[in-house]
């Protein structure tokens, strides 16, 4: 799937900066790719880009209207059809990580056909997976998994990847969301593959390899999410890792739009590697990867410094701190 660049980042009028995570994670990992943001009334997300309208963004040389939310459901709210089909007209493509399709919206299909423009539903993969077959294949891999969803899965694993090849390791990430498939312009949306097909598609994405080679799998959900656990879990068959991360975020006492309260680390752990055992007898935690975003500079350091004490595992802010003690300790787990 080849999306053209530079971007608008269309952030409708989502109600906080979870709902327009896709937008951040473009704009994080790939600044020089878009040129401005386009909000509507009411909006409370602010990716940090130019705000502009159609017409700015076209004279400003963006090719593709890319929307960067997601909400329950992944549907395409009836409001925004006149902005996406005013950005056809203008002569840009759209791109989409929700999972209801483009084409699925009569206007914006028939624009898109009039005038000759590309509709690119990055959830949604032409591929065709197998079933998961859970047999040992060659290759070292790496899952990030989350006490809750969106806490940071993503960035974690991206600053791994970079971490782990400043150290000399061969580090790929490899993407099973739509943001990361916008970031790294390959991957699968694991969250829209049919059930049965979850483990075979992270086997897909994480194929033997060298020996020493790392894929560094970007994870989903939570085991203990009720809306997620089947995504999460035959992610982690489908990935058999020799190592996972935990991510976290310590101020939330609910997951994410549901009333179920935010698991233990150690239970989160625990559950991970006797779900994981199934394809790898040998799956280990290395470390804790916190969110800190809601802290201030002394808070952070002391819920990591807390937190890597308690459970006996390295642990950092990824993006405020960086990853080297994790992965320091992955080093000593897998030597050579």
């Amino acid at each position: 799937m080849q999306i053209e660049r530079p971007y608008l980042l269309f952030l409708g009028d989502v109600h906080d900066d979870l709902a327009a995570k896709t937008g951040y994670g473009i704009v994080d990992w790939r600044r020089d790719w878009c040129v401005g943001q386009m909000r509507l009334p009411g909006c409370k997300a602010d990716a940090k880009l130019p705000d502009m309208g159609i017409e700015e963004a076209r004279a400003a040389g963006a090719k593709t209207l890319v929307i960067g939310v997601v909400n329950p459901g992944g549907v395409l709210p009836d409001r925004w059809v006149e902005t996406i089909v005013t950005a056809i007209e203008s002569g840009m493509d759209v791109a989409s990580g929700l999972h209801m399709k483009l084409g699925a919206v009569p206007e914006i299909a028939e624009a898109a056909k009039a005038h000759g423009r590309k509709l690119s539903d990055v959830r949604h993969s032409n591929e065709r997976f197998a079933t998961g077959k859970g047999t040992r294949r060659p290759g070292r891999r790496l899952l990030t998994v989350g006490t809750d969803c969106s806490v940071g899965k993503k960035y974690t694993s991206l600053a791994l990847e970079k971490g782990m090849q400043e150290r000399g390791l061969k580090a790929d990430f490899r993407a099973t969301g739509q943001t990361g498939v916008f970031i790294s312009g390959r991957g699968v949306a694991v969250d829209a593959v049919v059930a049965d097909f979850i483990s075979g598609a992270a086997e897909w994405l994480s194929p033997a390899n060298e020996p020493d080679h790392w894929d560094v799998i970007e994870g989903q959900g939570s085991l203990f999410h009720p809306s997620f656990a089947g995504v999460t879990l035959g992610l982690l068959h489908g990935a058999q890792p020799d190592a996972f991360v935990v991510c976290h975020e310590p101020t939330r006492r609910k997951m994410r739009n549901v009333e179920h309260p935010i698991p233990d680390i150690a239970d989160v752990i625990d559950l991970t590697v006797r779900c994981g055992q199934l394809t790898n007898p040998d799956i280990r935690c290395v470390g804790i990867a916190i969110n800190t975003a809601a802290l201030d500079e002394a808070a952070a350091r002391r819920t990591i410094e807390e937190t890597s004490t308690r459970y006996g595992l390295p642990a950092s802010d990824p993006v405020r701190f960086g990853v080297q003690p994790i992965v320091n300790r992955l080093i000593e787990e897998f030597p050579g």
